[in-house]
């Protein structure tokens, strides 16, 4: 938490200067929309020739019985101390990836989920054995459980579900989603279209009020909510208001990583797509045990990867260590359409484990 509070805490002051730098104006305070072209910041109206709504999302929180008593993300990133047991509701990336620094820091951890499937959206076997993994680590989960109330007990808490599953803890972290920002913003005082799943916008970015645009996790898309992806919309509306692209934002290939320990990856069409089309294949590469080497011993690590009918990479799926920088080589091979001699024309750094994972993906590929 120091390391965090020295790094990421001066952050913001560090974007002010920049912006203001660049010639920026940063107003401070709570923005309304009034009308097209105004926005109200606490009792002074900014005017704009356009609007670019980039509210995000905030921790969601089940309407159950003490609720008052749970935590979110933001609260777990700010602890000054670690508690003897946390108990984790929801069993998504939020839970998964702070469950598996925990448990390695000796704290008792307890994972509540209300179905049997945690971790929507990553490689089923991976999922799989990454919880297998966990739970010889320590890590107690229960599926198919809804939490009912939180209440105190002492300086503890008692976690209720319905089936009468009783949970004593220190700290309960409530991380069952989160919903996007657009409750008292103005956005019904223009007539902008939104729904729980965020703001509704065209192929520009635009909502239905054609010079208000909106970007990043308010959006109501299927496309990934992260950070990059957000960052990849906001220069996109840039180069639209100047000009400078008028064609239709056209996504790449995105990866998504989630940070447990192993880590978890993937990018493009997914094994379980992939499986129900007759225009892929989908290969299984267990570099742990071909490069164990090059991988530094890492015994489990495995990719499995999607192909085109012309042997084209089109999806990854990689469980390993290493499976936040081996996604983000496979974007160039994916959105660049790489065949496997545009890939042999290239010269890796050897010994690497990138280079070992590109030999075995060639071979694949062939």
């Amino acid at each position: 938490m120091d390391y965090k509070k020295e790094f990421i805490n001066p952050m913001s002051g560090s974007l002010t200067s920049l912006f203001e730098n660049q010639g920026i104006d940063v107003i401070m305070g709570k923005g309304t929309i009034l009308d097209e072209h105004s926005i109200d910041v606490e009792g002074e109206t900014v005017g704009a020739e356009y609007i670019v709504v980039a509210t995000g999302q905030h921790s969601n929180k089940l309407g159950i019985e003490g609720k008052e008593y749970t935590n979110d993300s933001r609260d777990f990133l700010s602890m000054e101390s670690l508690p003897n047991s946390i108990t984790f509701i929801g069993a998504g990336i939020i839970s998964i990836e702070f469950a598996s620094i925990m448990i390695k820091l000796g704290v008792e951890v307890n994972v509540v989920h209300n179905n049997n499937e945690p971790l929507k959206g990553f490689n089923e076997a991976h999922i799989d054995k990454l919880i297998e993994k966990l739970k010889s680590e320590g890590v107690n989960f229960y599926f198919n459980e809804n939490t009912q109330s939180v209440q105190p007990s002492g300086e503890r808490f008692v976690v209720t579900t319905e089936s009468g599953l009783s949970l004593e803890t220190d700290y309960v972290l409530d991380a069952t989603g989160r919903k996007p920002n657009v409750q008292d913003i103005g956005l019904e005082k223009v007539g902008i279209k939104f729904s729980g799943r965020g703001i509704v916008v065209d192929e520009h970015l635009r909502t239905n009020v054609k010079n208000i645009f909106a970007s990043g996790d308010v959006l109501d898309k299927s496309i990934p909510k992260l950070t990059p992806t957000a960052t990849f919309e906001f220069n996109y509306i840039a180069a639209y208001i100047l000009g400078l692209n008028q064609q239709p934002i056209q996504y790449p290939a995105i990866p998504s990583v989630l940070y447990s320990l192993p880590r978890l990856s993937q990018i493009g069409v997914t094994v379980s797509e992939a499986q129900n089309n007759d225009d892929y294949t989908v290969k299984d590469i267990p570099f742990d045990q071909q490069m164990v080497f090059e991988y530094q011993n890492e015994t489990e690590a495995e990719m499995s990867i999607v192909l085109d009918s012309n042997k084209r990479l089109v999806g990854a799926e990689i469980y390993g260590n290493e499976a936040n920088d081996l996604v983000n080589l496979l974007v160039f091979i994916i959105n660049n359409k790489m065949t496997v001699q545009e890939l042999s024309q290239n010269i890796f750094a050897f010994l690497g484990a990138s280079s070992g994972v590109i030999d075995l993906l060639k071979i694949a590929m062939m």
